[in-house]
């Protein structure tokens, strides 16, 4: 039978690369279905019912959502909360609605509490406060973790549903966002020590001490967890979950300080000039590392090396660095 595989956000930095790891995996581009958002309004309910009602996916990926770094959080709280719950709760539905039994959904590990134990276990979800920076966005991917389980406990043994939830740690890696104010720490650093080698900078100044640590997963790893998630039996999926805790952490194990990060980012790239930095500016927290231990046990371990990602990653920044967006 010829497989419909729908991915989500295709064009996103996480959705992209689960496409390329298919494909190299030795599925045909005839078996995955994509739109684009001008064919495809996902926050439009109407819409994302005509699509699944024609095409009818065997799987659905969804990795599609609206991001952004602290400074995005902080000025469009209600568009992050707003498209992200409608984005979802449209797609879960209506998947469920036409019978698609597999779904993989794609969380963030900002649905952990601000002060939860390290490194982060699945289970400290909803046990404390969020980072009141980027609540909003936090609440809606906790929403949709809560819409897969829900639909499981009712739809389960019924309609067979068996939709599934990945919480990665933070990822890089072609398709990221280099914008001077809306990346994230990685690509903004890329940005910085490019722009500073090629203006024969002395001095990058970084923001507060680079004490505090970073776990980091290039975003290949990523998409081959998510699909190792998405195509495990049923039995051992649910033998290392329970249908109240059924979300999986995806991470690389291993931290940086932000520091050794910078250090590295500049080697990569060339920059020869010194790194300072400046302590009166804010660190965050001193540490976010994912408890990935319950992955690991279902047969799953990343493959890129910080460095190694570090260069990709560049290779991918040089090749876009005209791209209108920059």
């Amino acid at each position: 039978m010829h497989k419909k595989i729908y991915i989500a956000g295709h064009r996103g930095m996480v959705g992209s690369a689960i496409v390329r790891n298919l494909l190299a995996g030795g599925l045909s581009s005839d078996n995955l279905l994509f739109r684009t958002h001008a064919e495809l309004d996902l926050t439009s309910q109407a819409a994302v019912r005509a699509f699944f009602e024609g095409e009818k996916p065997d799987q659905v990926y969804l990795a599609a959502a609206k991001v952004g770094g602290i400074h995005a959080n902080n000025s469009y709280p209600a568009e992050f909360i707003y498209q992200n719950l409608m984005m979802e709760a449209n797609i879960i539905h209506e998947a469920w609605r036409v019978g698609v039994q597999k779904l993989l959904f794609l969380g963030s590990s900002c649905i952990y509490p601000k002060l939860a134990p390290q490194p982060m276990p699945e289970s400290a979800l909803l046990t404390g406060p969020l980072e009141p920076t980027n609540e909003p966005y936090a609440i809606a991917k906790i929403a949709g973790i809560k819409l897969c389980e829900s639909y499981n406990r009712q739809y389960g043994e019924s309609d067979g549903t068996d939709f599934r939830s990945v919480m990665p740690t933070n990822l890089y890696g072609p398709g990221d966002n280099y914008h001077p104010e809306n990346s994230h720490v990685i690509p903004a650093l890329i940005r910085r020590f490019h722009e500073a080698m090629v203006s024969g900078d002395a001095v990058v100044t970084l923001w507060g001490t680079g004490t505090p640590l970073r776990e980091f997963l290039y975003v290949d790893d990523m998409a081959a967890a998510c699909i190792h998630v998405m195509n495990l039996d049923k039995a051992t999926f649910d033998a290392n979950t329970t249908p109240m805790l059924s979300h999986i952490n995806v991470g690389s194990g291993k931290e940086v300080t932000i520091r050794e990060l910078a250090d590295t980012i500049a080697m990569v790239i060339g920059f020869q000039g010194g790194i300072a930095f400046d302590a009166s500016k804010p660190d965050g927290s001193p540490r976010k590392l994912m408890d990935s231990s319950r992955l690991n046990n279902l047969g799953w371990q990343p493959k890129v090396g910080l460095e190694e990602g570090l260069r990709l990653a560049y290779n991918d920044f040089l090749l876009h660095e005209h791209a209108s967006h920059f």
